[in-house]
């Protein structure tokens, strides 16, 4: 078999932002756009932009190749109520967050442990019980894998996830 020495194109992750007016069916037609053609969404949060909220920012975190993150940008910059398209992962530096809700049954030394963990994670203890605690961690969206895998080993019951957050750094907004 012959290879050719065509570089082989690798995936990539890229956090999108897009801003879109806040109406009805806005979200449903994004999400449809992706998963139409079968592209891969990570991570979907929405929120209102503005206080009035007539404009709301769909943070999207996908998986693919530099011309398929083009064509899905090209795609997404064609429907109707979208404003603006931003490639946080291209326009350079970028904070990105998430908040997650990590629920644990434990008790005796389980409890001294997953403690431990919260300390070392920065985690807030935002309900607790005699045998039960809710954690709040936020932070990058691996530090909270590693925090809700962590807490799989003590008594992990649940964990709710807000998905990801992000702003382009400086003085420049979208």
């Amino acid at each position: 078999m012959h290879h050719t020495h065509k570089e082989i194109e690798l995936a990539e992750r890229h956090t999108l932002s897009i801003i879109v007016d806040n109406e009805a069916g806005v979200l449903a037609r994004v999400i449809g756009l992706f998963s139409g053609r079968g592209y891969n969404i990570e991570h979907l949060t929405v929120a209102p932009v503005d206080l009035q909220g007539t404009e709301s920012r769909i943070t999207v975190v996908t998986i693919g190749t530099p011309p398929v993150i083009e064509q899905i940008k090209a795609q997404l910059d064609r429907l109707v109520p979208v404003h603006r398209v931003g490639d946080l992962t291209e326009s350079g530096p970028h904070v990105e967050r998430e908040l997650a809700l990590i629920k644990i049954h434990c008790k005796g030394e389980q409890q001294q442990a997953a403690l431990r963990i919260a300390e070392a994670f920065r985690a807030k203890i935002v309900d607790s019980s005699f045998e039960s605690y809710i954690f709040e961690v936020t932070g990058k969206t691996d530090k909270i894998k590693a925090f809700i895998r962590l807490m799989e080993d003590v008594g992990l019951v649940e964990a709710v996830r807000t998905g990801v957050a992000a702003l382009t750094r400086g003085a420049q907004a979208l």
